[in-house]
């Protein structure tokens, strides 16, 4: 009786706290999103205000759109992410599907080798990993970016979803192996369809450090053609004067697919964050 007369407060307590977690969390979006729309004085003496008649201005993103090829670094970070995240995604799985399923002499073992990637920073190989980029000449190539993206994101792939990979009953494989499927039917029809919240949980927090990463780009894709949105952003940020109208509106322009994926992955994303905290 207890529970159920107190079930109501308890709600409403979560929606309270789940409430101020979102507006928290969407507090620096609003900032950067309505400042892109400010003329230069706005942002700085009302950057929490609307804009209105007066303040309201779309030099920045004029100025994104002529100076540099935004919709090229646009189209660069697109594609470069997604090649990324189908990889990631693709490898990532087969690769837990592997661990969770077939019993070999050093599984614990390799699962622990392919885990030491969440602990050790690519970044630590940079220098190792130019210096292989140049050697096979993909230096200013999406390729490049391509390869270094997927690396860094299937030791976290093949973590989490090796995990889920466990929870798949066996009695449903074995089924699919009396009737004949092959070890492959058995991975693409029966297995992935059941850790899809993982995979969209894997996505998310996969698809985000590609998108906004500056540091690769910069060291291996410098060039006009192959620059990302993230690094193209930085034309409007000198050493001694900043061009905050264009930064702001290019950075808004940036949000809009992190945005998409998450509206689209949401449901996903919660239920692979939270299986099994609640039985």
């Amino acid at each position: 009786m207890s529970t159920a007369r107190h079930s109501p407060a308890r709600s409403i307590a979560a929606h309270a706290v789940l409430a101020t977690y979102t507006v928290i969390a969407l507090f620096p979006v609003f900032v950067i999103v309505v400042n892109a729309f400010k003329s230069r004085k706005a942002i700085f003496r009302t950057p929490l205000e609307f804009p209105n008649a007066e303040t309201f201005s779309l030099v920045g993103f004029e100025t994104v759109l002529k100076q540099g090829d935004f919709l090229l670094y646009f189209q660069n970070s697109f594609v470069v992410t997604v090649v990324s995240l189908f990889m990631v995604l693709l490898f990532g799985a087969m690769a837990a599907f592997a661990l969770a399923e077939y019993r070999f002499k050093g599984n614990s073992l390799m699962g622990l080798y392919l885990a030491l990637g969440i602990m050790i920073p690519i970044r630590l190989g940079t220098v190792a990993i130019l210096q292989m980029m140049a050697a096979s000449g993909l230096v200013n190539t999406l390729t490049s970016l391509i390869l270094v993206y997927t690396a860094q994101g299937l030791p976290l792939a093949i973590f989490i979803l090796s995990e889920f990979m466990r929870q798949v009953s066996d009695d449903l494989k074995n089924a699919g192996r009396i009737d004949g499927l092959s070890e492959y039917r058995i991975f693409f029809r029966l297995v992935l369809p059941l850790v899809r919240p993982a995979m969209a949980t894997v996505a998310v927090f996969t698809m985000i450090p590609i998108w906004n990463d500056l540091w690769f780009p910069l060291i291996l894709a410098p060039a006009e053609a192959t620059k990302t949105i993230t690094l193209g952003a930085q034309v409007f940020i000198g050493q001694f004067v900043t061009n905050w109208n264009a930064v702001l509106a290019a950075l808004s322009l940036a949000i809009l697919p992190v945005l998409i994926l998450y509206l689209i992955f949401s449901r996903q994303l919660i239920r692979g964050i939270t299986s099994g905290a609640v039985k």
